[in-house]
């Protein structure tokens, strides 16, 4: 299994925001894109009153450490038009950083697997499409388990087959 991220933004064009994000992964030096899941429309967490997301998955390989590449996906975030906002507020595009093989890691700026991933239709729906035997190292789940138990939050909506 390679690293997976979550991409998702909710202000401008969404579409080209995901786009543009894939994009600027592809264009980092050590990191190669290998799938991205279609695209879904889901319904903000947290925050509720603000716009629709737009929400997809991709497997990367990288040469970079998860440090590393935590401050590389940031900086394109910046240059992406991402400015400080609240927690689960709007925003032009996030990407995190999902899970990583099976490695459990814990910083004050990166915590693997992420925290929130187990609870969030938004995340594992499109995970789902590109890796749904990825296994989360602290439960032993798989993401097709993790996807349809019971508590994982959100409505998604498949909006697009083909991958931008």
């Amino acid at each position: 299994m390679a690293i997976l991220l979550s991409l998702g933004t909710n202000q401008g064009n969404r579409q080209a925001n995901l786009h543009a994000a894939l994009e600027g992964l592809r264009a980092l030096p050590g990191v190669s894109v290998t799938r991205c899941s279609p695209t879904y429309e889901t319904e903000p967490v947290g925050l509720t009153d603000q716009p629709m997301f737009l929400n997809l998955a991709a497997e990367i390989e990288t040469a970079l450490a998860p440090l590393e590449l935590l401050n590389a996906v940031k900086q394109l975030e910046g240059r992406l038009g991402r400015k400080p906002g609240p927690r689960w507020g709007p925003r032009t595009i996030d990407i995190d950083l999902i899970l990583w093989n099976d490695l459990v890691l814990e910083t004050g700026t990166l915590t693997l697997p992420h925290k929130e991933f187990r609870n969030r239709a938004f995340v594992l729906q499109p995970m789902m499409d590109i890796a749904p035997n990825a296994v989360d190292p602290l439960t032993g789940r798989t993401v097709a388990e993790l996807a349809v138990a019971p508590g994982v939050l959100g409505v998604v909506r498949l909006l697009e087959q083909r991958t931008p």
